[in-house]
C-alpha cells in the first residue's frame, strides 16, 4: 500500500507556528479516502451504492510538533473489522522517519435506507478485501 503524504500548509499553524491539532483529524481523512481509492472502494464508489461510512469515534495522541512546510507520511492499516465497524489506525511520521502522531478512527457501514448494514451479506467483495487488509 502506498503512503500518503502531505504537506503542511502556512494556514494549518497556529500563531506559534505549529500546526494546529485540528488538521491532523483532516489528515486522517485525507489519507483514509486515499486507502479506500488504492483498494478499489472509493467514497464515491461507497455514495454511488447509497452507502456512507460515517465516523463514530476519532483519537489522536501528538508525539512531535509539525510545521510549515513539513512534509507528513501517513501509513493507513485496518486495524480491526469485524463486516458492520471497522476501525482505521494512522501512523504519521516526519521526513526524518519520526512519529509525530498516532490515531485511529472507527466506522460503520450505512445502506441507502439509513440502516447499519452487514458488509459480509450485502457486499462480500468488500469484505474479503477489508478482511484481507486486517493487520495481526
Amino acid at each position: 500500500m502506498k503512503e500518503y503524504k502531505h504537506t503542511v500548509q502556512y494556514y494549518e499553524t497556529d500563531k506559534m507556528g505549529i500546526s494546529h491539532h485540528s488538521n491532523y483529524i483532516r489528515w486522517m481523512e485525507e489519507s483514509r479516502v486515499d486507502f479506500l481509492d488504492q483498494i478499489g472502494w472509493s467514497y464515491s464508489k461507497f455514495e454511488e451504492m447509497g452507502i456512507i461510512s460515517p465516523v463514530a469515534s476519532v483519537e489522536c495522541a501528538f508525539k512531535k510538533p509539525t510545521t510549515f512546510p513539513d512534509t507528513v507520511t501517513i501509513v493507513v492499516n485496518i486495524a480491526e473489522y469485524n463486516g458492520v465497524k471497522i476501525v482505521f489506525k494512522y501512523t504519521m511520521k516526519n521526513d526524518n522517519g519520526e512519529v509525530v502522531a498516532e490515531g485511529k478512527s472507527s466506522h460503520c457501514f450505512i445502506d441507502s435506507k439509513k440502516m447499519p448494514m452487514l458488509v459480509k451479506k450485502s457486499l462480500p467483495e468488500l469484505h474479503e478485501t477489508l478482511m484481507s487488509l486486517v493487520i495481526a
